[in-house]
């Protein structure tokens, strides 16, 4: 259910405890959580709510980091690498505490499968439920060949590593249900007002074209779409484009047939397919990702081939809508979040795994500026390298470094 458009900022506000860059996930997140503990909360949004990521993406909820937990070992040792995955699952549980609490009608369903196309895909799958399990306590099951096709009707793939504590919810309508339970618990939200300078300092400023919001705290959530406002932030992640490709409704029957219990499924390809179904009997189905900035040539015709490549029984059902938009990644993939300043947070970095991972960022940020800490500064702890080439030139060489992950997925 769409919700009623907000108002722009005009003139200044000068009463705010927190004023929050970016009305996605991560925004909403800190917002309803501060303002549930009391803080007068101001959110700025460009566009509208939910308009980037939250509301554009594959709806695919997972356990776990854009990173591989081996990563995270690397980069802060196993013992914080398995406190890192258990908020992960703390993350996933909020985000289903949430649905029930406020009632949220975003058609959430249990269940994602990581499904292999190689032999090589498949033993690092069979090899990483061991290791889930040995040292992250956590359960994962293998599906053989077999076992899969009971549930997903396709010959593509050698398996899968199925998850039930995983799942799927429709993007949009997640986003909307945050923002009507922030905006209950009194949160004051700006649509078309985009921040175009933060004025740091005692009392940080988030300026627009018309007003600003002097606050005692600024967190910034804006993610790929910072353009500007802080230059550090924005030279460690990259604005990445995925696309979305939504059939015509095929009937329920059809649809039951194709993905049996209707959980989620993606790929291990760095250039991965993920798809889902919709509560209209559509399938939704993701990919062709783009390093450039620029949308793939005949988007339309790419997506087809790649559905026809799982599913070409559907060879008959048109595409019917199909949009894109970037996810931002970093450089590591591992989570970016963390201060500029004393009174200055951010969360960004969540390379295309943040649907249940943002609501973590959000109450880790909004815990921190209540006095307690310890737990985002853990992630603070991650090291993170801007992306090489400067603004110039990290397009052009990501580019190039992608194009080798694809030709391997491509040959080995």
């Amino acid at each position: 259910m769409p919700l009623p458009q907000q108002p722009a900022l005009e003139g200044a506000l000068e009463d705010a405890d927190v004023c929050i860059l970016g009305a996605g996930y991560t925004g909403l997140s800190a917002a309803l959580d501060l303002a549930e503990a009391g803080y007068r909360v101001v959110v700025l949004e460009a566009q509208r709510i939910g308009w980037g990521a939250s509301g554009r993406n594959g709806g695919q909820a997972i356990v776990g980091y854009g990173c591989e937990q081996s990563r995270l070992e690397g980069l802060l040792g196993q013992d914080a690498a398995r406190v890192l995955f258990d908020l992960s699952r703390e993350g996933m549980d909020l985000l289903r505490a949430r649905i029930a609490r406020h009632g949220i009608p975003c058609d959430w369903r249990d269940g994602h499968a990581h499904v292999p196309i190689k032999p090589r895909q498949e033993h690092e799958l069979r090899a990483g439920i061991v290791e889930m399990a040995q040292k992250y306590d956590y359960p994962l099951q293998w599906w053989d060949r077999r076992r899969l096709r009971d549930e997903l009707e396709s010959d593509r793939y050698l398996g899968a590593v199925y998850d039930p504590a995983s799942g799927h919810l429709h993007p949009l309508e997640y986003a909307f249900g945050l923002a009507r339970a922030a905006l209950g618990a009194g949160v004051r939200i700006f649509e078309r007002s985009p921040v175009v300078e933060l004025v740091r300092g005692n009392r940080p400023r988030l300026r627009t074209p018309h007003g600003h919001v002097a606050a005692d705290f600024a967190v910034i959530a804006g993610n790929a779409w910072l353009r500007g406002v802080a230059p550090e932030l924005e030279s460690r992640v990259m604005p990445v484009g995925t696309y979305i490709a939504a059939t015509a409704p095929m009937g329920e029957d059809r649809a039951r047939a194709l993905i049996a219990n209707d959980m989620a499924v993606a790929d291990v390809n760095w250039a991965l397919d993920y798809f889902r179904l919709s509560r209209d009997h559509r399938l939704l189905f993701g990919g062709r990702a783009s390093y450039s900035s620029y949308p793939p040539p005949n988007l339309r015709g790419v997506m087809r081939r790649r559905i026809r490549a799982v599913f070409p029984q559907l060879d008959d059902l048109p595409i019917e809508y199909l949009w894109g938009g970037y996810v931002d990644i970093s450089l590591n993939r591992a989570p970016h979040w963390g201060r500029l300043a004393p009174n200055v947070y951010f969360a960004q970095g969540f390379s295309g795994h943040g649907v249940a991972s943002t609501g973590l960022a959000g109450r880790l940020i909004a815990e921190a500026i209540g006095g307690q800490s310890q737990r985002l500064d853990l992630f603070a702890k991650i090291p993170h390298a801007p992306f090489p080439g400067g603004r110039a030139l990290r397009t052009p060489l990501l580019v190039l470094a992608m194009a080798w992950y694809r030709m391997r997925d491509a040959l080995w």
